[in-house]
């Protein structure tokens, strides 16, 4: 590779790439887009976007397989999330058509920053629609930008897949019961960054988040989705109206009933009873699988499988999933879309 990069020390944090894509939604239609050198967008002072947050985003990620070719997994599941997230804030939705071939096209332009085959990087695509123009009362946009950026990244936690502790919120929601919790919107997370910094500042890596009505369940870990495996071979998972749906999180349920031959539960997850689970964990694009330790819950401090070392259904999960991505375990037909 022409790139010189330590990439085995890539860690999670922004690399400006040669190029990216942009195209501009005007007169109730998408115009033609394609690549730019410019990182910097161009927008009004009154845009939708930084007043009222009529933003969306995704991620995403590109994988080099042993033979040296790059792989995405299942962006037609990214494209969907990303047109449900459009039409939650009256905005136009991406054709999947569109989505996977801009996604494509930044990924050939910056194949040399795609990390080698067993690095363990991988290049984060990050997708984002916003709303701009000249508006300054509270409606949609007229005209919108989709732009695709990308960079390479090693693991989102420090340490990759080890086990860490949380703490679970008992003075801020993720989201509103009726809000916008299952649309992956930037309010979503700027209203995290606070409970965040609390939990880090006592050493936990960072929250669990309790169902907003009754603060009963658990809904949500950080910015990714919760799964427990019970002692009787169950793989367990929240089911919400405010909680987003993870893509990883709908792999895993496919894997561990298929695969591993678990029994995949969605539904209620009580805080009162995580003494039933025998391993847990935290799933989402980024972070793919991180194992949970323990759950800090006002007194009391629960152990899973263990706070240093990785569960063995955790670990075939992990291994399962990231072999699929990086090319050495056959995929489920369609999980697979080879940048030629």
């Amino acid at each position: 590779m022409a790139v010189n990069l330590d990439w085995e020390n890539l860690g999670f944090s922004y690399m400006k790439l040669p190029y990216r894509y942009l195209a501009y939604y005007r007169n109730g239609q998408w115009e033609k887009g394609g690549l730019t050198e410019d990182a910097t967008l161009h927008l009004g002072e009154s845009s939708p976007c930084l007043h009222y947050g009529q933003q969306a985003f995704e991620g995403l990620k590109a994988y080099r397989t042993k033979d040296g070719s790059v792989q995405l997994f299942r962006p037609d599941q990214n494209a969907e999330r990303l047109q449900r997230t459009a039409d939650r804030l009256l905005m136009p939705q991406v054709p999947t058509e569109m989505f996977i071939d801009a996604v494509k096209q930044v990924v050939r332009a910056n194949e040399e920053y795609v990390p080698p085959y067993g690095s363990g990087g991988t290049l984060y695509i990050r997708p984002l629609l916003i709303g701009i123009g000249d508006i300054i009362g509270v409606k949609p946009a007229d005209e919108y930008i989709f732009t695709i950026f990308a960079m390479p990244v090693g693991n989102y936690f420090k340490g990759g897949l080890t086990p860490t502790n949380f703490l679970v919120s008992e003075d801020f929601d993720r989201a509103a019961p009726y809000g916008t919790g299952a649309a992956k919107v930037g309010g979503n997370y700027a209203a995290s960054l606070l409970p965040g910094k609390k939990a880090k500042e006592k050493d936990f890596s960072d929250v669990i988040y309790l169902d907003p009505a009754t603060h009963t369940k658990i809904e949500e870990v950080g910015a990714a989705n919760f799964f427990g495996i019970t002692k009787d071979n169950e793989f367990v998972t929240p089911l919400s109206p405010s909680i987003l749906p993870s893509i990883t999180k709908y792999s895993l349920l496919y894997l561990a009933e298929h695969r591993l031959g678990l029994k995949p539960v969605e539904g209620d997850v009580p805080i009162s009873e995580l003494d039933r689970f025998t391993e847990a964990g935290a799933c989402g694009t980024a972070a793919v699988i991180s194992p949970i330790g323990g759950i800090q819950y006002g007194d009391h401090f629960h152990v899973f499988y263990s706070e240093s070392e990785v569960g063995p259904v955790t670990r075939k999960l992990y291994d399962e999933l990231t072999g699929i991505q990086f090319g050495d375990v056959e995929a489920p037909e369609g999980w697979i879309y080879k940048v030629d």
